[in-house]
């Protein structure tokens, strides 16, 4: 039987989710924003079966892993194994210093 995790959204990773639907939909409609944030979102949750798959970055935060989607955001997110739970940390588009953010922080607010 393959383990199923639940996946969390931290606050940062909302808020982050919500500024690009409103960048997208600004420049190309609404539509296009809920398709590109809700295809990320299903990214995210397919994490819920087999998050160890992905690039470990302890460099940046202990247990921090990222995962890249379509080679403009990168995912930000660490496994839980005893919770059984996948956080997401963040949702980092177009080039953002997600090292420096995560880094300086383990607070996800």
């Amino acid at each position: 039987m393959i383990k199923q995790y639940t996946v969390i959204f931290v606050p940062r990773a909302v808020r982050q989710l919500a500024h690009l639907y409103g960048y997208i939909a600004d420049d190309g409609g609404e539509t296009r924003a809920e398709n590109y944030v809700s295809k990320i979102v299903a990214a995210c949750n397919a994490l819920s079966t087999f998050p160890e798959r992905c690039t470990r970055r302890d460099d940046v935060r202990p247990n921090l892993r990222t995962m890249g989607y379509r080679q403009s955001v990168t995912i930000a997110f660490s496994v839980n194994s005893t919770t059984e739970t996948v956080a997401i940390h963040g949702i980092f588009y177009g080039g953002q210093n997600f090292e420096q953010i995560l880094g300086r922080t383990e607070d996800d607010d």
